[in-house]
């Protein structure tokens, strides 16, 4: 499979400067910024162009033009540089809306603790303002902080007791496991997303977007080891200073048994895909897996890339 590999745009001065500029302007003057930068981008980055034509060709419907590719990256962008006043500043930037918040609460009242899944849709940082919904509640964050470390440095100056909180990927996946067991054994929320995969990592491939895709099992069978309900989130951008949260009950403890863990984990990881589908044709410039992320870029050029798959497919 083709595995998703971070190239961090900048480094740690540039982060720098745009956080001291950012912060000290104001989000609505400083997002002035971000027409440049998102420019530089798409023309820099003809592999991220490709991959969002390719993307964006199945969700569209249409024939994929240049603009937008751009807003797509330009959305990108916007989510990245929220991430910074959700840390710095909570909601008070922002107009948050909140859906099937009661699934949520329904799950937390139980007291088990609640694990988080979502997809690299939108702002995984807009959860923040669970913070100021249910403050009983404690949220860590799973994130491998080897792949971004200029931006995770930045990210843990603005708020380090979120810094804290997170759990590192990065650091194997026993230890990951004990520390969101731990993370949820009071009750308290776990938050990872399971839309990308890395090399070496074991996956299983199920329908998404009219073509077979892989996807990594790693999470899922993290969540049958927690035995903890499981509920579907996603931060959604929706232009200007407008996110939505929203939250779907999933399960209520995921089950893998060894007898038969592939039947298990496609089916699985198949109502999951099926899931993200549903909202990538729904906010289709909301999704960031800016690789091939079904295999289709050899031999494939931003022309072809501009129309639809011929391929047929029914809304989630």
């Amino acid at each position: 499979m083709s595995h998703w590999q971070q190239r961090e745009g900048g480094g740690f001065l540039a982060i720098w400067l745009l956080r001291t500029v950012s912060l000290g302007l104001g989000r609505g003057v400083a997002r002035v910024l971000l027409w440049p930068i998102a420019l530089y981008f798409f023309l820099r980055r003809p592999a991220e162009r490709l991959a969002s034509r390719l993307y964006l060709a199945r969700v569209l419907d249409r024939p994929v033009t240049n603009a937008d590719v751009f807003h797509h990256i330009h959305m990108f962008a916007t989510t990245l540089f929220d991430r910074m006043f959700f840390l710095a500043r909570g909601e008070r930037d922002f107009k948050v809306e909140v859906d099937g918040l009661q699934a949520l609460d329904d799950c937390l009242d139980t007291g088990s603790g609640v694990l988080l899944i979502g997809s690299h849709q939108g702002s995984f940082e807009a959860l923040r303002a669970l913070g100021q919904r249910r403050p009983d509640v404690t949220l860590r964050v799973v994130l491998d902080k080897q792949k971004t470390p200029a931006l995770t440095a930045l990210l843990e100056a603005l708020a380090p007791e979120v810094g804290a909180a997170v759990i590192d990927a990065s650091l194997g996946g026993t230890s990951v496991a004990l520390a969101m067991s731990e993370g949820t054994a009071n009750g308290g929320m776990v938050a990872l997303l399971a839309d990308r995969g890395h090399r070496l990592e074991a996956s299983r491939t199920v329908p998404f977007l009219g073509t077979p895709a892989s996807f990594p099992v790693g999470p899922w069978l993290l969540a049958s080891a927690l035995k903890v309900p499981v509920v579907l989130c996603f931060g959604i951008y929706e232009g200007g200073n407008r996110y939505r949260l929203i939250f779907e009950a999933f399960s209520d403890g995921i089950s893998i048994p060894r007898a038969n863990r592939a039947e298990a984990l496609d089916h699985v990881v198949g109502s999951y895909a099926a899931r993200i589908e549903h909202y990538c044709r729904r906010y289709p410039f909301n999704w960031f897996n800016f690789y091939d992320f079904w295999q289709e870029a050899d031999g494939a050029d931003e022309a072809s890339a501009s129309a639809p798959p011929p391929v047929q497919h029914a809304d989630a």
